[in-house]
C-alpha cells in the first residue's frame, strides 16, 4: 500500500481503497457504490474519485462488477500480498 502514495504519487486512490476496504470488512460482502458516493465518503471530488477507482483497477487492488452499463458499480478490494 505504500506504493500508491510513495511510489505511484496517488493519495486519493489510498484513500478510495482504505474506505472500500473497511467498508468491505464492516459489511462482509462487496460494496456497491456510485463515484458520487465515493468522493462524499471520502472527501474528494467525483473526478478525483473516478481517477483514483480506474487507477486501483488497474493495479488489481479493485475487483468491479456492474449488472449494466448504469449500474452501480460493485466494488472489492482485493489484498495480493497475502495470498
Amino acid at each position: 500500500m505504500r506504493d500508491l502514495v510513495g511510489h505511484d504519487h496517488k493519495p486519493a486512490a489510498f484513500l478510495v481503497y482504505l474506505w472500500l476496504y473497511a467498508e468491505q470488512r464492516r459489511l462482509g460482502h462487496p460494496v456497491a457504490a456510485s463515484h458520487s458516493t465515493l468522493a462524499e465518503e471520502t472527501g474528494l471530488s467525483r473526478s478525483t474519485s473516478q481517477s483514483a477507482v480506474a487507477w486501483l483497477i488497474r493495479r488489481k487492488l479493485l475487483l468491479v462488477r456492474k449488472g449494466a452499463v448504469t449500474a452501480t458499480p460493485v466494488y472489492s478490494a482485493e489484498s495480493p500480498w497475502r495470498r
